[in-house]
């Protein structure tokens, strides 16, 4: 059975932030589902790429995935802004658990709600740079980064080697 990859994202999202992870994790083989507000709702992003929630935030289980991909964009601070705090906690099993998790660009910005990044080397845009240092990370100027299950990026113009990271960690 297919690995499966949770992918958190609304509105605003960085286009090729979601498609060329999404497409690489797919052509290796892996089964990928996106996870929003509402199931069957469709999702616009930056630049107009519109992708349909495949399951709703309320209905994921996160033990149901075998990673989890944040794109980054202005949907990572949206999602930071749920009321009920469902995708901090959605993002934070991962991260406790030692599940991959994947985030480029602003997408780190979900896993300081985890409270789960002290320690942890990470890489971003560089405007989240300072908010991942505050939740305790050591912050690098790097195309990509691996510290054990979560690998980071900072724009589309390190999509080569994230992919590439994102697809050796499920592989492993």
């Amino acid at each position: 059975m297919a690995k499966k990859v949770a992918i958190i994202v609304t509105n605003e999202f960085e286009d090729i932030e979601l498609t060329s992870p999404k497409e690489a994790l797919e052509n290796a083989g892996f089964e990928t589902e996106i996870i929003g507000d509402t199931a069957k709702h469709e999702l616009v992003g930056k630049h107009g790429e519109k992708v349909t929630v495949d399951v709703s935030i309320s209905d994921a289980k996160p033990e149901n995935y075998d990673a989890l991909l944040i794109p980054g964009g202005f949907s990572p601070d949206h999602l930071r802004g749920d009321e009920e705090g469902r995708y901090g906690t959605f993002t934070k099993y991962f991260t406790q658990n030692d599940v991959p998790t994947f985030a480029i660009c602003h997408g780190p910005l979900l896993l300081v709600d985890t409270d789960d990044l002290n320690g942890r080397t990470i890489t971003g845009v560089l405007n989240v740079r300072k908010d991942l240092a505050n939740a305790g990370a050591q912050v690098v100027d790097e195309s990509v980064v691996v510290d054990n299950n979560i690998v980071t990026s900072r724009t589309p113009d390190d999509l080569d080697d994230f992919n590439r990271e994102i697809v050796n960690q499920l592989n492993d």
